[in-house]
């Protein structure tokens, strides 16, 4: 099972990626602009495989570069006390 089939298991894997970026010394703005890099990438290349997958595919699709750096801020946010630790 991949880890974008659950929710809980994908934002687990952003979660303990992040705390690997912080724990780096990477600062928040990099943290944020490899968030949206990776939005981007799944949203043109990889078909949503749960819910709420297909629900930020579809606001990242119509959303302007602008809001779609929010997003991933707040995709960052979400998990960042996420993670297996």
């Amino acid at each position: 099972m991949s880890v974008l089939d659950n929710w809980s298991q994908w934002k687990d894997f952003l979660g303990d990626r992040l705390n690997q970026a912080q724990s780096t010394g990477m600062n928040k703005d990099v943290v944020n602009d490899l968030a949206y890099q990776i939005g981007d990438y799944l949203a043109s290349q990889v078909e949503p495989k749960n819910d709420q997958e297909k629900i930020l595919a579809d606001l990242w699709s119509v959303a302007s570069p602008d809001e779609q750096h929010a997003i991933a801020n707040i995709m960052v946010k979400l998990v960042s006390n996420d993670g297996t630790r």
